[in-house]
């Protein structure tokens, strides 16, 4: 069957936050955009869950937490009318480790004098670091090839060996890409914490604000504004370009435009056939930016019983399949909702095994909250690796080298190809704020082109 044809100013492909912002401002500044989506819905990694009769009584599947200076996420729901909540953090946190679950209150788990001091001083000297990078090109840094050739956990094994220590810098990284400290660039690491202000900031603060009804709604109502303009279940396969305009290929269209936005995870955006070929360092760039793995599982039960335990939800661990666990109750606390982080190589053991998943999750909310928690209503599990038109979550990551080789190609255009995701960001990348701010850079950056500059 031949593809239907069509033509606009600027077509873009991917319905995410960062797809959807760009041609929402694109379109509000008068041009013509085309939007092609692979999946049968928008939101890319935001992805909510109905568990219950009412509006609000979502688990959020995919990204869901805002925090304070993230402020394009927040005012996108205060402009469609979207109530935020905080996090649920009254009451005390679990630590599991050594074979002992305890009870703790803070933020920091009880680690004993000597490991806290030497949390605070390694703390210290990451703050330090990282306020030392430029924020939109670490890479530029005076000391950025000696900071890029080393793995967090290199540059934390050689500053203590203290294992409880070494412990909470591996959930930290985990918490941050879902991967393993062994494989993230210190350099990169440092980056996002320079984006949040600080490594505290990095851990708790960005996750202290959740959005009522689910963060969903955000890209729901951005792609309802641009009704037809978006296109569902429509695959790209290529993108052919030249000086001044390219053509974007599913099996059903050929949208011919003046300039394309890719908006895609970059595993997937190396997947699309371009023609020419991209430059050799964009696509070796592409090349060395791999997607954590995370399994993220709600379990929702009739209500949250571990807060009349005085219990915050919040458990940590050191050992096991689940090492993070987070109250994902709805704002009026009905059903409780507890969800279930496994990150890394953690999450690599139960990929063809979902049934053994959800038994390992049980048996640490056991573990941790008591036999309560063995007794859920619902399981609602997703696996971002197995997602085809994700791969990975929670983004992208920098594996040693690639920032200081590579990192000026992240959001070079080629020719009309321009790129926008999380990823991309130079602030807060991987979270819902990188998203939208990568697609307002990209937009301007056209809008910068069609009102003067050559194309």
């Amino acid at each position: 069957m031949t593809p239907d044809t069509a033509a606009c100013d600027v077509v873009v492909v991917g319905a995410g936050l960062a797809g959807l912002t760009a041609a929402r401002r694109l379109w509000q500044a008068g041009l013509s955009v085309v939007v092609l989506e692979a999946r049968n819905r928008v939101g890319g990694r935001v992805l909510d869950v109905p568990v219950g009769p009412g509006p609000d009584e979502v688990v959020e599947q995919g990204g869901q937490w805002a925090g304070p200076g993230q402020q394009r996420i927040l005012a996108l729901a205060r402009e469609f009318g979207i109530a935020t909540f905080p996090s649920y953090a009254h009451g005390v946190s679990v630590l599991a480790s050594a074979g002992r679950v305890r009870r703790y209150r803070g933020t920091v788990p009880p680690m004993g004098w000597w490991t806290l001091a030497g949390y605070a001083r390694l703390a210290r000297r990451i703050d330090s670091l990282a306020a030392g990078l430029p924020p939109a090109a670490p890479w530029r840094a005076a000391r950025a090839r000696e900071l890029d050739a080393q793995t967090v956990a290199a540059w934390v094994g050689a500053r203590t060996a203290n294992g409880r220590l070494r412990m909470f810098m591996d959930l930290a990284v985990r918490v941050v890409y879902g991967a393993d400290p062994e494989e993230v660039s210190l350099l990169d690491f440092l980056a996002a914490v320079r984006s949040a202000g600080s490594l505290g900031a990095l851990l708790d603060d960005a996750q202290s604000i959740r959005f009522v009804g689910g963060p969903a709604q955000i890209p729901a109502r951005m792609a309802a504004d641009l009704g037809k303009r978006v296109r569902l279940a429509q695959v790209v396969r290529r993108v052919d370009w030249e000086p001044g305009q390219v053509s974007v290929r599913t099996d059903d269209v050929i949208i011919g435009a003046h300039w394309a936005i890719v908006a895609l995870p970059p595993p997937l955006a190396a997947r699309l056939h371009f023609t020419p070929p991209l430059p050799a360092a964009r696509d070796q760039l592409l090349q060395r930016l791999p997607m954590g793995s995370i399994s993220k599982v709600n379990v929702v039960y009739e209500r949250p019983f571990w807060r009349s335990a005085g219990l915050n939800g919040f458990a940590l661990a050191d050992h096991g399949t689940v090492r993070t666990v987070v109250d994902n109750s709805p704002p009026s606390g009905q059903p409780g909702v507890l969800v279930a982080f496994i990150a890394g190589s953690d999450a690599d053991m139960y990929v063809d095994d979902p049934q053994a998943q959800t038994r390992a999750v049980l048996r640490a909310l056991t573990g941790f909250f008591g036999e309560p928690a063995n007794a859920p209503v619902s399981i609602h599990a997703t696996d971002w690796a197995a997602e085809p038109w994700t791969r990975g979550g929670y983004g992208s990551y920098s594996p040693p080298g690639a920032l200081t080789r590579f990192g000026g190609e992240r959001i070079r255009p080629i020719g009309p190809v321009h790129w926008a995701g999380t990823e991309t960001a130079a602030e807060w990348p991987g979270y819902m704020e990188g998203a939208i701010a990568s697609g307002e850079h990209a937009a301007t950056e056209i809008l910068g082109q069609a009102n003067g500059a050559t194309p």
